[in-house]
């Protein structure tokens, strides 16, 4: 990519796309271009055909998506794949149209099997059922992930899929009824210092692992992958293996680890108490990220420092 070269981040507001925004924009790209829903609706397949023939961008970073917590896919499943199929099939579709030279399809982890080997590699991929919960919104990003492959392998485009770990960073959503671990745990010790508690209650054992990135680290792995000359990528492109990239640390900690950072970093003086009536969800969820690592990429923001930057979000925003 040119400091010029026209991109079009879709999603450009949420926790994905306003890191790829801040990422592009502090690497001197100037040539960005952004839709808000109210200005082009990607479910719309006439919508977006007029928007990529006006406009004739050169990359594309797709992060557009409907995504939730269990309670949303639960209560939604049918808006959960209807709305990310459509969205990812038209985008994708035009992005062919108008000769798109590079996009990048994001997703998430969770469209690997439920009871995955770990760390999980690309290659894991449809060997096994996946989560119930989520599986609407999983099976269209494999379906993405498929379509990224397809138009690969019959028309020679240059399209890649990355699937991000668990992600946090600024613009999180810090609702303590729909908002995933992280973000919640930092809420919540804000709030239990507020008031002076003396313990704060954690859901299940506190003995799950997971993984986290920083926002930002993410969106400068998507960049990084289309910086890269073809011939780098070119294992990527072969028509044997889809074109699927995890962007991940490759560590993970307890849950009860990960409570007590939290902890540390918002000063909360009080106790830390599990509730084992509550569920603990899958045991472990930890992404191999040798792949996007043997290109050149690894993260660099630490943990701790990452929580900190994220309460700061927090305290900006309540």
């Amino acid at each position: 990519m040119k400091q010029d070269s026209k991109i079009y981040v879709a999603g450009h507001r949420g926790l994905v796309g306003s890191a790829l925004m801040r990422q592009l924009q502090a690497k001197g790209y100037q040539n960005l271009v952004t839709r808000t829903h109210a200005e082009l609706d990607l479910t719309d397949q006439a919508a977006v055909r007029d928007f990529f023939a006006a406009e004739k961008p050169e990359y594309v970073l797709l992060a557009a998506a409907k995504v939730g917590g269990i309670h949303a896919n639960n209560t939604y499943p049918a808006e959960f794949i209807q709305q990310n199929l459509a969205i990812q099939t038209n985008v994708i579709h035009e992005s062919w149209r108008n000769d798109v030279q590079r996009l990048l399809f994001l997703g998430s982890s969770c469209i690997y099997p439920k009871d995955c080997p770990q760390p999980i590699k690309e290659e894991y991929l449809l060997t096994g059922p996946l989560e119930p919960t989520n599986r609407p919104y999983a099976l269209a990003k494999i379906a993405g992930i498929e379509m990224c492959w397809s138009y690969n392998r019959q028309y020679g485009t240059k399209y890649m899929a990355a699937m991000p770990t668990n992600l946090y960073g600024p613009g999180d959503n810090y609702d303590l009824n729909n908002s995933h671990v992280l973000p919640a745990l930092i809420r919540k010790m804000h709030e239990a210092k507020q008031r002076g508690d003396k313990e704060v209650v954690v859901w299940g054992t506190g003995t799950p692992k997971r993984e986290f990135l920083y926002s930002d680290d993410m969106a400068e792995a998507c960049i990084y992958l289309l910086e890269q000359p073809e011939e780098t990528l070119q294992p990527l492109f072969g028509s044997d293996q889809p074109p699927l990239v995890n962007v991940g640390c490759g560590e993970d900690l307890t849950i009860r680890e990960l409570a007590e950072l939290v902890r540390e970093v918002v000063g909360f003086g009080g106790e830390l108490t599990f509730d084992v009536s509550k569920p603990d969800g899958t045991m472990r969820k930890l992404t191999d990220v040798s792949r996007i690592n043997a290109l050149g990429w690894k993260r660099q923001m630490l943990l701790k420092a990452g929580i900190a930057l994220s309460y700061q979000d927090m305290l900006n925003k309540v």
